[in-house]
């Protein structure tokens, strides 16, 4: 797949499914799987340039096991493994960048965060990864280090739900399409950044680097007319 970006139609992610970054954020243990959307325009490709912090925002970093589809898929059984993980057509490393205190504040008052997760340059993506480099999306090791400082590193075993039980719930909700992209979720260690720092992420199978996996990007102010003020 030669651009990611200019193939998802939509970006579904995946929210709480690591118990400790659960915990690390004081929210509560989802009994199902539940999901938000980041636009596509979000998507910062391979050396496509910084990250941008908006003017006011609480930068945070999320590294994610990315799954990139293959196929369409509506209304999946939850039982049909099989399927779920064939409509993969193979991978890739997001940060899922949140505007913190965007977010936060729109949760206190029930109101849609969408604009908290859909910044440019919001999700920075790795190069796709072929399926055969992951034989096994549930045994990754996802790391992440802010200015060579190892912020984020755990195993996708640690999902609360795994990757066939996600593919299904979302299809129930709305038909994933080919070229989507899906978000699984992060593990603990969450936190911020600012201008200047260089954030680094990639993925490990048997303790090696997936070479495709890598990303580096530097923080940059966005500049512009954005704000961030009180809703």
């Amino acid at each position: 797949m030669t651009s990611i970006r200019a193939n998802a139609r939509k970006v579904v992610c995946i929210g709480r499914n690591y118990a400790d970054h659960i915990t690390e954020l004081n929210n509560a243990r989802p009994k199902q799987p539940f999901f938000f959307l980041k636009p596509s325009s979000s998507i910062l490709p391979p050396a496509s340039g910084p990250v941008l912090r908006p003017t006011g925002v609480i930068l945070h970093y999320e590294v994610e096991l990315a799954l990139i589809m293959g196929k369409t898929l509506r209304d999946l059984d939850v039982k049909d493994r099989q399927g779920a993980m064939d409509a993969i057509d193979g991978y890739a490393v997001g940060i899922d960048m949140t505007a913190r205190n965007v977010q936060d504040e729109a949760k206190k008052k029930g109101l849609p965060w969408s604009i908290a997760k859909g910044f440019d340059t919001f999700l920075p993506l790795s190069n796709y990864i072929p399926k055969t480099a992951i034989p096994d999306p549930q045994n990754a090791e996802l790391w992440l280090s802010v200015n060579d400082e190892m912020r984020q590193n755990d195993s996708t075993q640690l999902m609360l739900f795994p990757i066939p039980r996600i593919l299904a719930e979302i299809s129930q909700s709305m038909t994933l399409e080919q070229g989507d992209v899906v978000l699984t979720g992060t593990p603990k260690g969450v936190g911020s950044v600012v201008v200047g720092d260089v954030v680094r992420a990639g993925l490990r199978v048997d303790g090696k680097d997936v070479a495709e996996g890598m990303i580096e990007v530097r923080v940059e102010e966005r500049g512009g007319p954005y704000v961030y003020t009180e809703t």
